[in-house]
């Protein structure tokens, strides 16, 4: 075996069965900027022996303070492609799949099912959603983070233990983004290698197990904390992400952005309502099909349908325009 593992197969925890379990695993990383960095680098210095990165979006200079494996001579390169390349320099003895694609309810269930364990690090509400139903549905371990600003959280989901869903039912609509609010390539990256220690500790069956548990980091205060979550029960009844593909004629569209964001929706005929406005639509006539919101993200969509569920409107889908 390689000298390359070899500070780490002397780990009691690891050794070289525990490489070889790395080395045979696959990984599904959603996501290769911010988080998906440190995610990418430190899964394939480790040695896991197949990386699927799926990212539809190019590299941009405002990218390059937080997200190392780009260079300036990358801006406008698609970041899965580019990330693949770079990762297959620096550890040429792993596979890196590059995936040019927005994650979709249409791909979500293939991709997933092609592997050990799912990475969140797209640090989108809908792409969170989607990772969640996909892993719960087939058991796969999901490991999901966030930040904004100068805190974040990552955790371990799924895989047996609860989902995404039934640690974060609801969503606030006042959330921000990296370039609304802001966020510091530090905290990032701290969260994007707890991201990947979590992976590892997967991988190699540690115990006691990670699945359950939250990390949160508040990099203003330099403080750690968090929460367990095993045992949490699964919501009743989800309202699922949809492809834009899948409404109908009977749906009733709802897009909840301003016309000032967005002057023009890609669905013929859909009303424009603020998740402030939403119950205007409790006691009129529903559809013969379902209420769809829609939004950028899905957060507001989220916060919409949560809101239409409290007032008993139960045939409801979402949809993230991007």
């Amino acid at each position: 075996m390689s000298d390359r593992y070899a500070r780490q197969i002397v780990l009691p925890e690891v050794g070289v069965e525990g490489q070889a379990r790395l080395a045979a695993a696959s990984v599904l990383v959603v996501g290769a900027g911010g988080l998906g960095c440190p995610v990418l680098n430190y899964l394939a210095g480790a040695g896991v022996g197949r990386l699927t990165i799926v990212d539809h979006d190019t590299v941009e200079e405002t990218n390059l303070h937080r997200q190392p494996l780009y260079a300036m001579a990358d801006i406008g390169k698609p970041k899965a492609a580019t990330a693949a390349a770079v990762l297959k320099r620096f550890n040429p003895m792993i596979e890196v799949t590059p995936v040019i694609a927005r994650l979709t309810p249409q791909n979500a269930a293939t991709l997933v099912a092609d592997t050990d364990l799912v990475i969140d690090a797209a640090d989108s509400f809908a792409a969170s959603y989607i990772l969640s139903d996909a892993c719960h549905a087939t058991a796969k371990p999901l490991v999901s983070a966030s930040v904004i600003g100068m805190t974040g959280y990552a955790g371990a989901f799924c895989g047996g233990g609860p989902s995404y869903r039934a640690v974060f039912p609801d969503v606030s609509v006042d959330g921000g983004t990296c370039a609304s609010v802001g966020v510091l390539g530090t905290a990032v990256a701290i969260l994007g290698s707890l991201q990947a220690h979590l992976a590892l500790h997967l991988l190699l069956g540690l115990e006691p197990s990670v699945l359950g548990r939250v990390v949160t980091f508040d990099a203003k205060r330099f403080a750690f904390g968090g929460f367990g979550f095993a045992g949490t029960p699964e919501p009743e009844t989800a309202v699922p992400f949809i492809a834009p593909a899948a409404v109908t004629a009977d749906d009733l569209v709802v897009d909840l952005r301003s016309l000032d964001e967005a002057p023009q929706s890609p669905f013929a005929g859909a009303r424009r309502i603020g998740v402030e406005g939403i119950d205007a639509l409790v006691g009129q006539p529903m559809p013969r099909g379902r209420i769809v919101l829609c939004c950028r993200s899905g957060q507001r969509a989220l916060a919409a349908a949560d809101r239409l569920r409290e007032r008993g409107v139960a045939a409801l889908a979402l949809v993230a325009l991007g």
